[in-house]
């Protein structure tokens, strides 16, 4: 099946192009030419050529807008071999006044062989343009003589107060003179006698007190003819003894019909004799097709960088199209193909790889359950090697584990760390290792790096959601909100899009992985734990610790977790609080656990007299944890963090009673009042649910009971058989998709 490939290859191609070419045209407008004064060289080679002449000729040529189909291909050299001495844009040369639009113009000019003068017109102004004309060519009004002759530009814009350009005109209209006289203005002054498809008002000058003092300066002087541009026809019309011609046919959009047609007016001086002359040009096309074709110049002379506009737009309109193929006509089917066979490799031994960026001697959530994941497989007959980092300056012996040294180390007690993976031997060791599967336990770093390896070994990957990134923003050196609202999520969702398949521990992670866009298909395995070990009592360790911790007589709390911020850990003390004078219960809470925090709670625990409530107690090996689970009467938790509270299920192991904020990690494994509580982010509520079961021995006896079978399902070897029979289905879906690409 390689039409999806095609497809895309296609929709990245297309992708690249819009990237490539948005950021040509940004160059364009950052890195600008030096454009000055262009009308100031071209009267010095307009002058240096005719300044003795009374005969010469000229051409106005109106609404170019950037047109290279027929303004720059049709127009240009027939004004080179006609014989003309300069030519005159009327307005609208440009399409509008972007810095593309004015480069563009710049290339198109630059085809004519004979000087040329712009009339500042309605396209010139807009989108900040008029900056650029100034900048690039003169003034928006001005004037020069030739001969006896005297050519006037004003600004019918607006840009320049009309007020201005009367005074300036009278004076240039009083001086003495023997020649003709032309003024260019971009909008007409006396409406057309032709009907015209799409006709406004406002391509029309529209101040009344203007264009009646205009008129009254241009018949009391004897203006020989007034050009103007924006209508996209050919008019002349004599107003006492002064002609306006109204010429657009220089690009714009021209119907091709008796009114509206390509041409440019020729103008022949010899002395006081002016001969005005409409040259009409002939583009070729088929008088069926030319009001289609006049609409296509018009669109192509939009997009003159000539073809950059036009292909960035196709490429766009392309991505676009893919995208909407891909949501509306491809189906997306979320459930796994329940036609595959996963068989031969459920009961064939595989070999995987995992990938993670921290692991044991590490103590946490994430390391503890791929420990177990590994333990788990090696079991049932499995090969694992584990990419981690290095801890120690030199580990012991490890079989099965690969480690990096570390290029960067985030939090107090180097609780995250950024191992090396570009080392060579990492690559080597996984390639001699030849998995049959990538496990990565992470979405950035280590995770990429498996990723990238299991796509050069073109063997399926998966992916287990442990953690809600966007909790973690204050160890990532971007604005918080930034990384929380958008970059976490979008992170997660590309990694996560990348990947043959997702692992969730629970079903609201699975909810949120579809809910931002994760389309993989994922599946929904809680992380298991060894819940033989916390069965075993050693009573004489514990009377130890009930001495060294002075818990006789009183009702002691277990919290589990990392002291770092995104834990909530300030919810616990501020419950801790409010509760010692709400009941008359001693009770003590002992937190397990260290992390960057632990100073800065630990003060807080001083200044607040909590001492004599709460212990942190800092990180315990794994292997004592049971001892210490075992201490509690009732488990407490306020990680809102979590993608699976797997301390929460030890600790029902334990036949502790849970108490927690609810969260996604919390809501799927503790049931209301079967369990424990799962409470809002609320104190009052919190500790109300925390006080019924330090106080009520009764009911506590009978979640602790509830909680202990509830765990018993939440076993390591059944962890293990079920991962084993979800890569038993990517190898299958794997080698199925490669079956349908050869053919």
């Amino acid at each position: 099946m390689k039409a999806p490939r095609l497809i895309k290859w296609l929709f990245y191609l297309n992708l690249t192009i819009v990237a490539f070419l948005i950021g040509y045209k940004l160059y364009l407008n950052l890195d600008r030419p030096e454009y000055n004064s262009l009308h100031t060289e071209q009267l010095r080679l307009l002058k240096d050529n005719l300044e003795s002449r009374d005969d010469y000729q000229f051409a106005v040529v109106g609404n170019i807008n950037n047109s290279v189909g027929v303004f720059e291909k049709r127009i240009i050299p027939t004004l080179n071999q006609s014989g003309v001495n300069f030519m005159v844009s009327a307005g609208n040369a440009v399409s509008g006044g972007g810095e593309d639009k004015y480069r563009a113009l710049h290339g198109t000019l630059s085809h004519l062989d004979i000087p040329y003068l712009l009339t500042f017109g309605e396209q010139e102004h807009e989108d900040f343009g008029s900056f650029r004309f100034y900048e690039q060519f003169g003034p928006y009004f001005y004037n020069f003589k030739l001969g006896n002759s005297q050519f006037i530009f004003l600004d019918s814009t607006g840009k320049t107060p009309w007020r201005w350009q009367i005074e300036w005109l009278k004076g240039l209209l009083g001086d003495p003179r023997s020649g003709p006289v032309f003024l260019f203005l971009g909008h007409p002054l006396y409406p057309v006698e032709h009907e015209l498809l799409f006709e406004r008002e406002d391509q029309y000058l529209q101040d009344p007190t203007f264009k009646d003092a205009l008129l009254g300066l241009i018949h009391q002087h004897d203006v020989t003819a007034v050009f103007s541009a924006n209508l996209p026809l050919y008019s002349t019309q004599t107003h006492q003894d002064t002609h306006f011609i109204t010429t657009g046919g220089g690009g714009g959009l021209v119907l091709n019909d008796d009114v509206s047609f390509y041409h440019y007016v020729k103008v022949a001086v010899s002395g006081r004799d002016v001969e005005i002359t409409m040259e009409r040009l002939d583009v070729g096309q088929h008088p069926l097709l030319s009001t289609l074709e006049s609409l296509w110049f018009f669109i192509y002379s939009l997009f003159y960088v000539g073809y950059v506009n036009f292909i960035l737009l196709v490429s766009a309109f392309t991505v676009i199209a893919i995208k909407l193929y891909q949501r509306i006509v491809v189906g997306q089917d979320y459930y796994p193909d329940f036609d595959l066979d996963p068989t031969p490799w459920q009961s064939a031994p595989l070999r995987v790889a995992m990938f993670t960026n921290n692991y044991l001697p590490f103590i946490g959530g994430v390391p503890l359950s791929i420990e177990r994941l590994r333990s788990g497989l090696i079991a049932l007959g499995n090969s694992v090697l584990v990419v981690a980092p290095r801890y120690r300056r030199r580990d012991p012996e490890e079989s099965g584990v690969v480690r990096a040294h570390s290029l960067l180390t985030l939090g107090v007690r180097g609780e995250f760390r950024l191992p090396n993976i570009f080392l060579k031997r990492i690559r080597r060791a996984v390639q001699d290792f030849k998995p049959d599967l990538i496990h990565v336990h992470h979405p950035i770093w280590m995770g990429s790096l498996g990723l990238w390896l299991a796509r050069r070994l073109d063997i399926p990957s998966v992916y287990t959601y442990h953690t809600r990134l966007e909790h973690y923003a204050h160890f990532v050196p971007l604005p918080g909100a930034l990384f929380r609202n958008l970059i976490s999520h979008g992170l997660i969702k590309r990694f996560a899009n990348r990947c043959s398949g997702v692992i969730v521990p629970t079903n609201s992670a699975e909810d949120y992985l579809r809910m931002i866009g994760v389309k993989t298909p994922i599946f929904v395995q809680p992380t298991g734990i060894d819940y033989d070990r916390f069965q075993t009592v050693d009573h004489a360790a514990l009377a130890r610790l009930r001495q060294q911790y002075t818990l006789e007589g009183k009702r002691v709390l277990i919290s589990v977790s990392r002291l770092s911020t995104e834990k909530n850990i300030d919810f616990l003390l501020d419950a801790m609080a409010r509760l010692k004078d709400q009941t008359k219960t001693p009770f003590h809470l002992l937190m397990i656990g260290d992390g960057h925090e632990r100073h800065r709670l630990q003060q807080r625990i001083e200044q607040e007299a909590l001492a004599d409530h709460i212990t942190l107690v800092g990180a315990i090996a794994p292997e004592d944890m049971a001892t210490y689970y075992r201490l509690g009467d009732l488990f407490v938790f306020a990680s809102k963090s979590e993608t699976q509270g797997m301390v929460i299920l030890e600790a029902m192991a334990a036949s502790l009673p849970v108490v927690a904020v609810r969260s996604s990690g919390v809501d799927d494994v503790v049931r209301e009042d079967e369990n424990g509580y799962k409470t809002p982010d609320n104190l009052e509520v919190w500790c109300q649910r925390a006080r019924q079961l330090i106080e009520d021995d009764t009911h506590r006896d009978l979640l602790s009971r509830q909680a202990q079978s509830f765990a018993q399902q939440y076993s390591t070897d059944a962890f293990a058989r079920n991962v084993k029979g979800i890569y038993s289905w990517l190898m299958a879906a794997h080698h199925q998709h490669k079956n349908h690409s050869e053919w």
